[in-house]
């Protein structure tokens, strides 16, 4: 460091407060706004204090002149850019040696005191700056426009205390009220690279809010290591320090608390902590194909699909191949998939839509390039704007870019006003923020919806879908009905139909005959998988169970889609090539190492169920005892962790299908437990919305327990009870021995719970 700069004389300013539009308020609206400006820029008062002459030093009312003048004369982005541009004004027009400002908006947050930043820089910095950005001498930084950033500095962005209510505490009275706790953040982006926006402090502070508000801590030492991580996990900081007070903690002292400060190889111990404990899946992240992404993927994009012309759901996977292929991009993850009305051209078909999450070494307008060049060889033709198409493809957004050319605008310039694109980009990036807009995607959607529910038109007719298009050449919309599942077991040893169907043309007929009676999709098993079943069976004698009766169904043209029910990759591919639309796991993916790529490559809808252990062992104490006797948080938390690892082994979102297990190592109150509380797995807000949930209570043993009847095949008015309480708590697919009987029940649950919302 030079002498100059080694002079920490200070010229402070205090508080100032200017009038400004800095993004957006609490209540995401751009309107002018206080805004607290502190700044302390370090000279030498030496010649001003010898002669005792305020021209020899820095005028502290010339400086809040300046700051005043560009703080309420310009409109910024957001905190930093407010900051670096006072950074500058004391370094280049005052002559600091080093500057220090620190911009406060008291009405940044709804819940929160103010949020804001503090950046430190030298003139050296500035000379470095400028260099790096225009090549030019360091003499010339004062022309210099660009922000101050990128260069690796420890800015720190801070939320003052934010107060949430919650559950916290060890005494009764704690666990039964929530009490108010205020949190205070400082985040530091050691990482920062150029061009790189600061952290966006909204989608921050409603990850957290979201969290402990919904949380139930008894220490606040859990309760602060839980909000360090959500930030470095889930909101990516580098380093952050958390301190968290109870105002209500003691009575004769203002607050109490705990104050820590972590970063990203913290968060790196703990998940590898965890991975060896078998407490999560992150690890397979590390092993799946996304282990070989080049190391030059480093740009992330979110991409549109639409299509109405001929197959969509074949032209949207054909282009999603060659997206992978040729287009120098790794597909991450997917959103699920929409029919949705055509919009600005209406005379046309109904499109399918979607959105995917992709790693790509491109920029945007080379990657736009290869987007045309797809579209072209799926057969998009030059026609006149919003005309049918096999394929549509658009960025919306790249990174965290404000970008704009003649041919392209990042973000997408119409994300806002299309409810076709907002739906499923909700599913993948419901709390990323809009760079321009300063809302995010799912405040978007929600505020696009209100505007058309309030219209003349009403709001629009857009439904989530599954296809089931291998043979079967159905589209299924989950908001229609509750869909029929037949259980066919080609078995000897099933539970309730052992024996029954192990002739193929008895097995033929069980379905045509659960076709009439209203199935809307047969289940085929070669393997039992009640508890003590034999599991020992070799693959190929479970091929020859089920495998002749799909290939003579088909051949006999039988049309519904048809599910194979196995947790073994080879008898699935083996389904598959002979006609099965649908592969149902009970392991969810688990127990075969090759079953997750046989799902990806086929591309066909998949079932995965929470389960422990196997037929020997899943009814065991052990595998029957869960923390806290808390069987749905453990239901939430593993099929998380199943649908983690199919998405990550390529599988898209909008083939998943889960199921919670009743039945697999649960006890009869646990099965109950679970019907009971179905909507906190996938209701509204649940952990696992917007999935479409598969329930298999038909016929088993808690139902006969709770009724009494010990035949297996009598048990069909308890059935009836637990297929109506499934679909009141969110179920889509109802698996079932008895299909005309619970189609009945499902159509008259469906007119209650269903259809009527």
């Amino acid at each position: 460091m030079s002498e100059e700069s080694t002079k920490m004389d200070k010229i402070l300013i205090k508080n100032l407060v200017v009038r400004n539009t800095v993004g957006v308020d609490s209540w995401e609206r751009c309107k002018t706004q206080p805004v607290v400006i502190n700044v302390c820029l370090y000279t030498d008062i030496t010649p001003a204090g010898d002669s005792d002459h305020v021209t020899k030093s820095i005028h502290y009312g010339h400086v809040t002149k300046a700051v005043t003048k560009v703080a309420e004369e310009t409109t910024f982005r957001c905190f930093e850019d407010l900051a670096h541009a006072i950074v500058k004004v004391g370094i280049i027009k005052f002559g600091a040696v080093k500057a220090n400002v620190k911009v406060e908006q008291p009405r940044a947050l709804l819940h929160a005191a103010s949020a804001g930043v503090e950046v430190t820089r030298t003139k050296q910095d500035l000379e470095a700056l400028v260099e790096k950005e225009t090549g030019g001498s360091a003499q010339d930084f004062s022309e210099t426009t660009g922000e101050v950033s990128g260069l690796g500095y420890e800015d720190v962005v801070f939320v003052k205390d934010l107060k949430l209510s919650t559950i916290i505490g060890v005494n009764p009275w704690e666990r039964e009220e929530k009490q108010v706790v205020i949190i205070n953040l400082k985040i530091y982006p050691l990482t920062r690279s150029e061009g790189q926006k600061s952290y966006h402090v909204r989608t921050i502070v409603r990850s957290v809010s979201r969290h402990i508000e919904a949380s139930g801590y008894k220490t606040v030492e859990a309760f602060v290591a839980a909000v360090a991580r959500i930030c470095l996990e889930k909101c990516q900081v580098s380093k952050i320090s958390v301190r968290v007070e109870k105002p209500s903690a003691l009575v004769f002292a203002e607050t109490a608390g705990v104050e820590i400060t972590r970063d990203q190889a913290w968060l790196k111990q703990i998940q590898e902590h965890e991975r060896k404990a078998g407490k999560t899946f992150a690890h397979f992240m590390q092993q799946s194909r996304y282990a070989d992404i080049p190391s030059d993927y480093t740009h992330t994009a979110f991409i549109a699909l639409g299509s109405n012309v001929g197959t969509p759901i074949q032209n949207i996977e054909k282009a999603l191949v060659m997206l992978e292929s040729k287009c120098s991009c790794t597909i991450v993850d997917s959103s699920f998939l929409y029919e949705t009305p055509p919009m600005y051209y209406t005379e046309q078909p109904a499109f399918l839509n979607g959105v995917i999450k992709v790693f790509t070494c491109l920029p945007p307008d080379d990657l736009l390039a290869k987007l045309k060049q797809v579209e072209a060889e799926l057969g998009r033709e030059p026609s006149f704007r919003n005309a049918p198409r096999p394929i549509d493809l658009d960025i919306l957004f790249f990174d965290d870019l404000v970008y704009q050319t003649e041919t392209l605008t990042i973000p997408h310039p119409k994300i806002q006003e299309r409810e076709f694109v907002l739906w499923p980009l909700c599913d993948i990036a419901k709390d990323m923020e809009h760079p321009t807009l300063f809302r995010t995607c799912g405040q978007m959607l929600s505020q696009l919806l209100k505007v058309s529910a309030e219209s003349e038109e009403g709001p629009q007719e857009i439904k989530k879908v599954l296809p089931m298009h291998r043979s079967a050449s159905a589209m299924w919309k989950w908001a229609d009905k509750t869909y029929v599942m037949g259980i066919l077991n080609t078995t000897p040893d099933s539970f309730s139909d052992g024996g029954k169907h192990l002739d193929v043309k008895a097995a033929v007929a069980a379905a045509e005959r659960m076709a009439e009676e209203g199935a809307d999709m047969i289940d085929i098993g070669g393997m039992s998988t009640r508890a003590n079943a034999d599991e020992t069976i070799p693959v190929e004698e479970e091929i020859n169970r089920v495998v002749p009766v799909i290939k003579a169904l088909r051949q006999k043209g039988f049309k519904l889609p048809i599910s194979i029910d196995t947790w073994r990759g080879a008898v699935a591919e083996a389904a598959v090539a002979a006609g099965a639309d649908l592969i149902n796991d009970v392991s969810g993916g688990t127990r075969d190492p090759d079953m997750l790529s046989v799902m990806a490559k086929a591309k066909v809808p998949v079932c995965l169920m929470h389960m422990r252990g196997d037929a020997t062992t899943m009814m065991s104490k052990e595998n029957t005892t869960y923390e806290n006797d808390d069987v749905v948080g453990d239901i939430n938390q593993k099929l998380q962790h199943l649908l983690d690892q199919a998405i990550a082994s390529g599988i898209y979102r909008w083939n998943i299908i889960i199921d919670p297990g009743i039945g697999f190592a649960k006890t009869g109150s646990q099965n109950f437990n679970i019907l009971r509380d179905l909507k906190q797995i996938v209701g509204p807000d649940a952990p696992l919305e917007g999935y479409p949930c598969l329930v298999g209570p038909s016929r088993k043993k808690f139902i006969g327990d709770a009724t009494g009847v010990k035949e297996a095949a009598k048990r069909g008015y308890g059935t009836a009870a637990a297929v109506a309480a499934s679909i009141a708590g969110g179920a889509s697919i109802i698996r079932v021995h008895d299909v005309r009987e619970m189609c009945e029940v499902t159509k008259v649950s469906d007119s209650v719970w269903k259809i009527a919302n």
